[in-house]
């Protein structure tokens, strides 16, 4: 069964946090609740003890989904990584969530607004090894503690294309499992149902965002960075780009997909008004899995 839970990205932006930086907490978790989501990940605005974040959350009547965490292994070796996430394990266990989303950015370019979003980082082929190895071992750390990792494929990180996306699954263990996520897959040339066919062990968490593609195309073109791109529109909620889901919702009903799906939009909110937008994704997605009989819970 599924859940839909949605990111507090669209109300206030953590990679650019003067998207709607007046937004307050409360402002938030009002809207998400007034749309009908299950659940909530984490944002910049959330408070980092669980003894302060659970009866926030449970006023709201909303459940922690977990929570983007950024990894540096290919600077550190997983003890001093594994070290280095305590709080954020914390935090999600306190919780109950039993996602844990992860992301190498080590090298990444989508914080940087100097950095053309055409412009992926790179790294050598024994830098991928490496890499790999200790991601795996990570998993297997995360799946001790009684959660499943979640890699984050992502716009500007070294994992971003098709062949990046097959490289980094096949060089990691089952213990690493996938965020799979709609705009970012359609954005980095990644086929989103065909890789949940291939990997279905692998999808543990799925993000829904849409794509505007003329403007995507636009920011590349102009050579301007993902962030540029953020905030001209290149991404949209679930319903308002150019994005068929059926597909994928039919591939999630394929494999018997169990988890959470998550709505996410990252846009200037002064344009897009979060709850309008993630209501509409909400809706969108909603009429998807009753068509496809994917079973809600």
């Amino acid at each position: 069964m599924i859940k839909y839970g949605v990111s507090p990205i669209a109300w206030t932006n953590d990679d650019l946090p003067s998207l709607g930086g007046e937004t307050t907490l409360d402002a938030c978790l009002s809207d998400i609740r007034e749309i009908g989501f299950d659940g909530v990940e984490l944002g910049g605005k959330f408070p980092r003890d669980g003894a302060v974040l659970a009866p926030i959350l449970k006023s709201y009547d909303l459940k922690l989904v977990g929570g983007w965490y950024s990894s540096n292994l290919l600077l550190r070796d997983e003890k001093a990584e594994i070290e280095a996430l305590q709080a954020h394990l914390g935090l999600l266990k306190t919780l109950g969530c039993d996602v844990f989303i992860i992301a190498e950015t080590s090298n990444a370019t989508h914080t940087s607004r100097a950095t053309p979003l055409k412009d992926q980082p790179t790294v050598a082929s024994e830098d991928w090894r490496m890499f790999c190895n200790r991601m795996s071992r990570v998993g297997n750390y995360i799946a001790d503690q009684g959660l499943r990792l979640a890699y984050h494929h992502h716009l500007g990180t070294i994992v971003e294309k098709g062949d990046d996306l097959d490289r980094f699954l096949q060089g990691t263990n089952d213990n690493v499992g996938l965020v799979l996520d709609t705009g970012h897959a359609a954005a980095g040339g990644i086929d989103a149902a065909s890789a949940i066919s291939k990997y279905p062990d692998r999808i543990v968490h799925v993000h829904c965002k849409d794509i505007r593609q003329a403007t995507l195309e636009d920011t590349r073109v102009r050579g301007a960075s993902f962030l540029d791109g953020v905030i001209e529109g290149m991404f949209t909620a679930p319903g308002d780009g150019d994005l068929d889901f059926t597909p994928v919702f039919e591939a999630l009903k394929a494999i018997q997909y169990s988890g959470w799906i998550i709505v996410e939009a990252e846009q200037d909110p002064a344009k897009a008004p979060p709850k309008e937008y993630s209501a509409l994704g909400l809706k969108t997605l909603k009429k998807l899995s009753q068509k496809t009989l994917l079973v809600e819970g």
